[in-house]
């Protein structure tokens, strides 16, 4: 069953039936929001200019900043429960927020400022603190008009609660922005457990196709060498030597494999001296050049990497280029990459090549991927990072412990 919706958190059920003169059930739940819409409001307000004149006073010292931001989550109760209310007498379905992810902020400072940045808590103390004066004129012209103007009292009560109503779904909604990124971080964070679990799979057929059975024969070879060793010695030194010529292509595919799981020379000398590595190894001849200043955080570098190492493997195998550039730059708190190539083109992200998976894992770290590729060339592709510094790395919670 599907539901259509109207506008942000809420739904088709949520518009009443039309007030009639009869004090029918629906109409008895608006004159009870109505009546409680006093003691609710002089709560909240009572709450909401306590938090604020208090984490106001409290700036000058070191708890004032604390004392706002648990207001704050306060805040979020109350417009629970105020959410809750309308539901059941208004029949207002307005969505819940999502939680803030307090426990993964590492740390007092991340928490206190995703406390004091919440648009949810700072609206609901808007709501509280305009609501009081509301609240009475509801209370007061309901509570009078039960007895004097009981006749009209369905389409009075009505005309108050659509105010109420506009106000609990404009300022008691959840935040678009905030929730459309809490969506993509969570997408992100399944994007990321998905390479990591690909590249784990990737790492265990290479070994059981590639240096695990060439081990392995190897073994059965070097058995083999040994029985005839006294009976047919030069069949035995035969064997000998095409065990030899086994292990260095076992050594060459493990070095292979380390190469693609983390570079020794991108570890030791930085991306200038790697990605130079990786253009050798290009058919393709390429002109690299970095310029960076600084290394960056261990992950970017890795990932600046390896995405430069898959765009240089599709130039040679699908562009038909005869030259081929890489450049490296920072600017601002971005790391940016570009790769031309004056092949063919006609390069895309649903091309086939990886590009799509090298978006996606771009995207999972705040990254961008585009692709300028016409029919007949040259290919552009620009890829950008979040930069961190090294230093700030080195210096996160735990950072080097096995």
């Amino acid at each position: 069953m599907t539901r259509r919706i109207t506008s942000p958190g809420t739904q088709d059920g949520d518009s009443p039936p039309p007030a009639r003169l009869a004090l029918e059930g629906h109409t008895w739940r608006e004159i009870a929001h109505l009546l409680a819409n006093f003691p609710a409001s002089l709560v909240g307000f009572v709450y909401a200019v306590t938090v604020l004149c208090t984490g106001a006073g409290l700036t000058v010292t070191v708890v004032g900043l604390p004392v706002l931001a648990a207001g704050l989550l306060g805040a979020r109760q109350l417009g629970k429960l105020e959410r809750a209310r309308a539901r059941a007498l208004l029949g207002v379905r307005v969505e819940e927020p999502s939680p803030l992810p307090l426990r993964r902020t590492g740390g007092i400072f991340p928490w206190l400022w995703m406390a004091l940045r919440d648009p949810v808590g700072w609206r609901t103390l808007l709501y509280d603190a305009i609501r009081l004066p509301w609240g009475i004129l509801t209370f007061t012209v309901t509570f009078v008009s039960l007895f004097l103007l009981w006749p009209v009292l369905p389409f009075i009560a009505r005309g108050l609660t659509n105010v109420d109503r506009a106000m609990v779904r404009g300022l008691l909604s959840p935040s678009d922005e905030l929730e459309r990124r809490i969506a993509e971080l969570e997408s992100d964070r399944g994007v990321v457990v998905d390479t990591a679990a690909a590249d784990l799979r990737r790492i265990e057929r290479d070994l059981h196709d590639g240096a695990q059975a060439r081990l392995v024969n190897l073994a059965m070879g070097l058995g083999l060498a040994k029985e005839k060793l006294l009976e047919d010695p030069d069949s035995a030194a035969a064997m000998v030597e095409e065990a030899h010529g086994e292990v260095k292509l076992a050594l060459q595919e493990l070095r292979d494999l380390a190469r693609g799981i983390h570079p020794a020379v991108l570890t030791d000398r930085g991306l200038d001296a790697a990605l130079s590595s990786v253009a050798a190894r290009c058919t393709v001849p390429v002109k690299v050049s970095v310029d960076l200043g600084a290394r960056p955080a261990a992950a970017i570098e890795g990932i600046a990497y390896f995405t430069v190492s898959e765009l240089l493997q599709n130039v040679s195998k699908h562009s038909g280029a005869g030259a081929a550039s890489v450049d490296v730059w920072r600017a601002d708190e971005r790391l940016l990459i570009q790769v031309r190539d004056d092949g063919r083109g006609g390069a895309r992200l649903d091309g086939g090549s990886g590009m799509a998976g090298l978006a996606e894992r771009l995207g999972a770290v705040d990254g961008l991927f585009a692709v300028d590729s016409p029919m007949g060339g040259p290919t552009t592709i620009t890829a950008e990072l979040p930069w961190r510094d090294r230093e700030d790395e080195d210096r996160r919670p735990g950072h080097g412990r096995r």
